[in-house]
């Protein structure tokens, strides 16, 4: 009797097998709903951001014609509506990106659910089978042959054996493509959390772009009182000031002899930094060709300036630590940089973003290519809304308080030896 007793339990694992196989089927059919209704509300929301994608894309046209008509109040106050309106209508895509990643983590999250329980479901089903391999090795050959069994039924509990066996040999490699499957979905789970992080920074400082714009068309006005005449002495004034302030900080930075190691940071060549832009359009190239190279001299310009309108997402151009913000426009009578950020990159290269509406990252922090460092604006002594970019050899630049300016005493801003300079075109990719 105790013979049979092993072998009739040997018939359950097989129908606890069938049991498990009945509840992934009824499980994908319970979840099957809920599914679908995420994955139609992800459609619509790439229907939504299409839609508000070609909405920008328009506006963006628009800004760039009125950037092009000639410098008078009218337009500019124009401009400005533009771009409060082209940055609100950047704000709704970015909610409706932060709703569809959302939803991608949660359709992650079930897909997730569903590959565990089956990962769990095989794993009992796996241990039934050994559980009932074991009862027939510990009865054996032997025993079954002394049980009152005719031949054919020994034959068919050998051949359960093998069954079982099979059965453990298919539901490992089943287990281990659903780890492989795991893996995947809980890596991909990540990288989707992390572009949430991205897309919830860049909302933020989208935002201060729009309140940076609303702040600045209020003080135009304000200085201006809606009269076209105040405003080109307003924008001369400003052009003077920017001269001024350039010759100064020539004259000063020509005083400054730090040691620099040219080893210490590479030679020129094209595609050692990034472009800090989506859409690259230089307006303003880098100092003045002396001999066969170009060079800051007196009168030129330290950097490149690039085309972008307020609330335009400034991209990191090398791996490195951020060494500095800040904003030269907390102090008057200071006409600098405006909002700025400066990157030391692991390379020996130090870069500046210059005239930024917001900033994004902060002193100490690592960023890689094409992290968010801020956001375009028009600060400083810009005279239209655009990104200004210096290169230094790293050597060559300290952050100090410029105490010895007529107008930025107490204004902390990288100062550099006139031959840390470098041209930034010689770095970025060719055009």
């Amino acid at each position: 009797m105790h013979v049979k007793r092993n072998i009739i339990f040997i018939v359950l694992p097989l129908s606890s097998c069938l049991f498990i196989f009945l509840a992934i089927g009824n499980f994908k059919y319970v979840l099957a709903d809920t599914v679908d209704d995420i994955k139609s509300k992800i459609d619509e929301r790439t229907a939504q951001i299409k839609q508000l994608e070609a909405e920008i894309s328009q506006y963006n046209k628009e800004v760039e014609n009125a950037s092009k008509q000639a410098t008078t109040l009218k337009n500019t106050l124009k401009t400005l509506d533009l771009t409060q309106k082209k940055i609100t209508t950047d704000i709704s895509l970015t909610d409706k990106k932060i709703s569809k990643t959302s939803l991608t983590i949660e359709e992650l999250g079930g897909e997730i659910g569903v590959t565990e329980n089956h990962i769990g479901l095989n794993k009992d089903a796996i241990i039934s089978a050994f559980q009932d391999r074991k009862i027939l090795e510990d009865a054996g050959v032997v025993i079954m042959l002394l049980s009152n069994k005719n031949v054919h039924d020994i034959w068919n509990d050998i051949d359960e054996t093998e069954q079982i066996q099979n059965e453990i040999r298919n539901k490992s490699a089943e287990l281990k493509v659903l780890h492989e499957n795991l893996e995947t979905k809980k890596s991909a789970m990540e990288g989707q959390k992390k572009n949430l992080v991205v897309l919830k920074q860049d909302l933020t400082g989208k935002k201060q772009a729009v309140e940076y714009t609303k702040q600045e068309k209020s003080n135009l006005l304000s200085q201006t009182k809606n009269k076209e005449e105040l405003f080109k002495e307003l924008v001369k004034t400003k052009e003077e000031q920017k001269a001024l302030f350039e010759k100064e900080l020539y004259e000063y930075e020509s005083q400054l002899h730090y040691s620099i190691d040219r080893r210490s940071y590479p030679s020129p060549r094209h595609n050692i930094l990034s472009w800090p832009l989506d859409n690259i359009f230089v307006t303003q190239k880098f100092g003045k060709t002396v001999g066969a190279e170009k060079l800051y001299t007196s009168g030129s310009h330290n950097g490149v300036d690039f085309r972008a309108s307020v609330g335009t997402r400034v991209k990191n151009v090398s791996d490195g630590v951020v060494v500095g913000t800040g904003n030269t426009d907390a102090y008057p009578g200071c006409y600098s940089f405006g909002k700025w950020v400066m990157v030391r990159h692991e390379n020996g290269l130090s870069t500046i973003y210059a005239h930024l509406s917001a900033i994004s990252s902060f002193t100490g922090q690592s960023l890689k290519t094409g992290d968010t460092v801020g956001y375009s604006g028009n600060t400083g002594y810009s005279t239209g809304p655009h990104l200004h970019i210096t290169v230094y050899a790293t050597q060559g630049v300290r952050i100090e308080k410029y105490v010895q300016s007529r107008g930025c005493k107490q204004v902390t801003i990288p100062l550099a030896d006139i031959k840390a300079y470098l041209d930034p075109l010689a770095y970025f990719p060719a055009n």
